[in-house]
């Protein structure tokens, strides 16, 4: 329990208003997207700036309180849950554009901006912030960055990562680090930016967020394609990258996935088909075109059952605003919604998804698949009951065993989801007790105490 003398330091460096201790809302700050998965904090606080981050974190140092930073909830495996209670940091109100750079390319945010109200705001001014998590609408930049957040285009544009340019972050004594800057080039001491960038909230709380923008693509064309089976639509993938062609989008959803989006947005999606490939290249437009017909010659080449081609920019949103819903839709039909995040190198695509038929008979559950099957991050998610023992069982074993074949192709077990708690030992299997004693000496160095979202990414068991 946190002391009356912490709570009153508190409200006085932040105000009574950005204090909440009322069990109601400490019981919803309590989860994530995660299921099953629920702990209470003992407080939680919303600072407006850097200097405030600095007073919160000097309060719970000085107290011995565990902190948890939080944005708008949206992890998928834990990571903003307070496993010890103590205090969560929403950085909500944190929700400034300080800058577009117009002459370096480069915006400056704080933590909690929301990805899609950023994308709008460059794109206003003609630039492209690429990055885009299903949850963009709602998800903040420093969540984003925390977890290393994917998205549809990650296959030709990358991840968070990959646009990170400068982080100000507070560390677990209350001190302040600015790292990276808006030079391209910067190799000066340790690379401490690509450190916190995916760290989960274990080593630093980020505050203010600099990303590179690009120009935006001038043209593009986006394909749905249909397979009776989805083995060849694997085989498509694979094909299509084999070809040099790399689309800014290749996503697929399996013929549970397609059914419950169709009564979710009722676009016309064909019940009946196995799964589909949604699709798109761009770029300029004499490489649009030759792309396109690639891709075109391709699908047919493997035996798609149809290949239709968006016929202007409303229908391509139209689609991609579908498959922006599959977890939604998903969601619908059960109680509980187990979403994973296995990954695979993209030759091994087809045989991943017969793993994952294979195993959905061995447990007898029903699981939708869809995912960004260009990068092979797949996102199989077994829809059941967790008041049902049994199923749950079965349920867990489904992911042992297919988490287990994963790693054995090269795979891994998080390309976008992170660690948090629901993963701590999928990660032992993945890097081994050398990869969890290194990462622990990390931790130690920036947080002594421990007090920095304690309880993820690994255990203390584990050495």
């Amino acid at each position: 329990m946190i002391s009356n003398t912490a709570i009153q330091q508190l409200i006085d460096k932040l105000g009574k208003e950005n204090v909440i201790t009322a069990a109601e809302d400490l019981l919803v700050l309590g989860y994530d997207s995660t299921p099953g998965l629920h702990a209470t904090p003992d407080l939680v606080v919303y600072p407006t700036d850097s200097e405030q981050v600095q007073s919160v974190m000097q309060v719970a140092r000085d107290h011995k309180v565990p902190i948890t930073p939080r944005g708008s909830g949206t992890g998928l495996s834990g990571g903003s849950i307070p496993v010890d209670g103590g205090i969560v940091i929403c950085l909500n109100k944190m929700n400034k554009i300080l800058e577009i750079d117009e002459e370096n390319l480069t915006a400056t945010c704080q933590a909690g901006v929301v990805t899609l109200d950023l994308f709008n705001a460059v794109a206003a001014k003609g630039l492209f912030y690429p990055p885009d998590p299903g949850s963009q609408k709602i998800s903040t930049l420093g969540g984003n960055v925390m977890e290393d957040a994917g998205g549809l285009r990650g296959l030709k544009y990358g991840v968070t990562r990959d646009y990170v340019m400068a982080l100000k972050c507070v560390l677990p004594d209350g001190s302040l680090l600015s790292t990276g800057g808006k030079s391209v080039k910067d190799v000066a001491g340790y690379a401490f930016k690509d450190l916190l960038v995916g760290s989960e909230g274990t080593l630093a709380i980020i505050t203010e967020i600099t990303v590179k923008l690009i120009p935006p693509p001038q043209d593009k064309r986006t394909f749905l394609a249909y397979f009776d089976d989805i083995r060849i639509a694997g085989k498509a993938v694979s094909k299509i990258i084999a070809a040099k062609i790399i689309p800014s989008t290749m996503e697929i959803m399996d013929k549970a996935t397609i059914n419950c989006v169709e009564d979710y947005v009722k676009i016309g999606l064909p019940r009946e088909m196995a799964a589909l490939l949604l699709i798109e290249v761009d770029g300029h437009p004499a490489m649009v075109t030759e792309e396109a017909e690639g891709v075109e010659r391709i699908l047919k080449e493997v035996g798609a059952a149809e290949v239709h081609i968006a016929k202007d920019a409303e229908e391509a949103a139209s689609l991609a605003a579908a498959r922006r819903t599959a977890l939604s839709a998903l969601a619908r039909v059960s109680p509980t919604t187990l979403l994973e995040d296995a990954t695979v190198p993209r030759s091994m695509l087809a045989e991943t998804f017969a793993l994952i038929e294979r195993l959905t008979k061995k447990y007898a559950l029903t699981v939708g698949t869809f995912g960004h099957a260009g990068d092979g991050n797949l996102h199989p998610t077994v829809l059941c009951d967790e008041r049902d023992a049994d199923e749950m069982k079965r349920a867990h074993a489904f992911y042992d065993e297919l988490y287990e074949q994963v790693l054995a192709w090269g795979g891994t077990v998080s390309g976008e989801h992170g660690i948090g708690i629901a993963k701590k030992e999928y990660l032992a299997r993945q890097i081994g007790p050398g990869g969890v004693a290194v990462m622990k000496r990390i931790k130690q160095a920036f947080d002594p105490e421990g007090i920095l979202n304690p309880g993820k990414i690994f255990t203390d068991g584990q050495e």
